[in-house]
């Protein structure tokens, strides 16, 4: 049986659409938010630097997949608070967790380091961020998720479906471009030279200073 949040069925394939499109997009902006305000608190600079997981729109893919597994994971039932906390921490610090690892691996990078951080795991992720998932995934379950989800419905559902379709489109090339761009860049800073168009393509027009702006803070493992 279905669990509806105002008249929204929870447990279909609309809630992880709504979910991991808004979390994308508000996570980008939240990154970016918050690394401007530390930045200021630590050099009384105001700089504004891109936080997200693919090179065109304010998208960060994290955010946005936390948002749809949570979407699927605690839309389901009617949890209590603090069972709703506890899911959306332990699944947020397992995504973070296990994108850093595929990071690492397919790429030789990382975009975050936890090992100075209080009660860190293996610094891919920490205890206490881990409760800020939960906080997050609480707070998008009972407010965020069902205020989204009144003004999505007002769309016509033709619009909202084609809409839909488009933009995941544009986010499966847009991941692909990046993703790959990325790689190409490992393998350039590994003296591989490019053997096929593609490669070509990606070292004319997506070199390292390039990407340095959408990444800024990916660290090459290779160079320390």
């Amino acid at each position: 049986m279905q669990r509806i949040i105002d008249n929204i069925p929870c447990d279909t394939p609309s809630a992880l659409q709504r979910g991991g499109s808004f979390g994308s997009i508000v996570g980008a902006y939240y990154e970016q938010i918050y690394n401007l305000i530390t930045n200021y608190m630590s050099t009384h600079e105001i700089v504004w630097s891109l936080r997200r997981g693919v090179i065109y729109g304010p998208f960060n893919v994290i955010y946005g997949f936390g948002a749809a597994c949570m979407s699927y994971v605690l839309l389901k039932k009617d949890y209590k608070w603090y069972q709703i906390i506890v899911r959306a921490g332990v699944l947020g610090g397992m995504i973070e967790y296990i994108l850093s690892f595929l990071q690492e691996v397919f790429i030789h990078t990382t975009s975050w380091d936890y090992s100075g951080k209080f009660l860190n795991i293996n610094g891919r992720t920490t205890l206490p961020f881990m409760l800020v998932w939960g906080l997050l995934g609480l707070l998008f379950v009972k407010v965020i998720y069902p205020f989204v989800s009144s003004l999505i419905e007002k769309i016509p559902s033709i619009l909202g479906n084609l809409s839909f379709k488009i933009l995941l489109v544009f986010m499966i090339l847009n991941m692909f471009l990046s993703w790959s761009a990325l790689i190409r860049q490992t393998l350039r800073k590994n003296n591989y030279p490019a053997y096929t168009f593609l490669g070509r393509f990606y070292d004319r027009y997506y070199t390292d200073e390039f990407l340095s702006k959408y990444f800024p803070n990916m660290v090459h493992l290779d160079e320390g």
